[in-house]
């Protein structure tokens, strides 16, 4: 089945069958490695992207759900995004393979919220599993990218 995906600004056309998950769309048939493959049941966010700017895991989702859907990879953040500079600056990433997840969970959290609380960075992080245990260090970095950066710029494409 052919399908048409509008990903970060550009339209693609895939042939897939309607309960291909998005992730090995992706991944597989776009080359767009950002969002990773963890636990497969959207449990541990490494696959976390964007859909019409809401986090969502790419590996539960079908593209049948993507009608009128934009879709925002990691690759789709514009420029350096401001949580990306955060992390390098808060040196987070150990092993590095959960952060694409990482950071487009707390780009979603700080698009609708800019300046979160403890509460609103928990809730908005629960669910992605950091196996390196860097979990303060991603707490501060999304703190840093929210005090420094203007609502505006916390948004993601």
């Amino acid at each position: 089945m052919a399908k048409t995906l509008d990903i970060n600004g550009k339209s693609y056309s895939v042939e897939a069958a309607p309960d291909t998950p998005l992730l090995w769309v992706l991944r597989d048939e776009l080359g767009l490695t950002g969002a990773k493959y963890g636990c497969g049941v959207g449990q541990c966010g490494a696959c976390t992207v964007h859909l019409n700017g809401v986090a969502v895991r790419s590996c539960q989702t079908p593209i049948a759900a993507l009608d009128g859907v934009k879709v925002t990879t990691i690759e789709g953040l514009e420029g350096l995004h401001p949580l990306q500079a955060a992390w390098v600056e808060a040196d987070v990433p150990q092993c590095g393979y959960c952060q694409s997840g990482q950071i487009m969970s707390a780009a979603a959290l700080l698009a609708r919220t800019p300046k979160p609380t403890d509460a609103d960075i928990t809730d908005a992080m629960n669910g992605n599993i950091c196996r390196c245990g860097c979990y303060q260090r991603i707490r501060a970095a999304i703190k840093a990218a929210a005090a420094k950066a203007p609502a505006s710029a916390t948004a993601a494409a």
